[in-house]
C-alpha cells in the first residue's frame, strides 16, 4: 500500500535503463508532487541509455542522475498504478492495483531519432495518466 495520499504509479521494463525511466522522468516533471513515480526493471541494465538521456535533456529533463533498479513485490505492493513498457515484462500480480502495457518501440541501440519519437509518444501517455489519476488538475509545465 501507498504511504502517502498521492497516487503512486509504477513503470516497469526489463533493463529500467529506458522506457522506463523516461516515463518517470516525464510523470516526475508533469505531475510535480501529485503523484509518487518509481521505475524499476526485472533484469536491471548497468546504466540508464546515453540516448534517452540525450532525448530527455533536449526538453528540459535530466535523468543522467538516475540508475536502473530490480523489481522487487514491495515496489508493485507500494504502487496504485503499475504500467509495463511492451517488453513483455512480468511483474507480480496484486489484486486492487490498475496494470496497463503501453507497447513502445525499445530504445535500446536506437539512433537519436528514434529514441525521440518513443520520447514524444511516452510524453502523450503520460499527459493522459496524469488526467486519469488527477482529474482536472492538469500537467505543471517543467518540460
Amino acid at each position: 500500500m501507498n504511504i502517502t495520499d498521492r497516487p503512486a504509479v509504477l513503470f516497469v521494463c526489463v533493463h529500467n535503463a529506458g522506457r522506463s525511466q523516461m516515463a518517470a522522468g516525464f510523470l516526475t516533471a508533469l505531475a510535480g508532487d501529485r503523484i509518487d513515480v518509481l521505475s524499476a526493471g526485472s533484469m536491471p541494465g548497468d546504466q540508464i541509455n546515453p540516448v534517452a538521456v540525450q532525448a530527455m535533456a533536449e526538453v528540459g529533463i535530466d535523468i543522467a542522475g538516475e540508475q536502473p533498479k530490480k523489481l522487487t513485490e514491495d515496489a508493485v505492493i507500494a504502487s496504485d498504478v503499475v504500467i509495463t513498457m511492451g517488453c513483455g515484462d512480468e511483474c507480480p500480480f496484486f489484486p486492487g492495483k490498475r496494470y496497463e502495457d503501453w507497447v513502445l518501440t525499445d530504445p535500446a541501440g536506437q539512433g537519436l531519432e528514434v529514441v525521440r519519437e518513443v520520447r514524444d509518444e511516452i510524453r502523450g501517455r503520460i499527459e493522459d495518466l496524469v488526467e486519469s489519476l488527477v482529474p482536472g488538475a492538469g500537467v505543471v509545465d517543467r518540460a
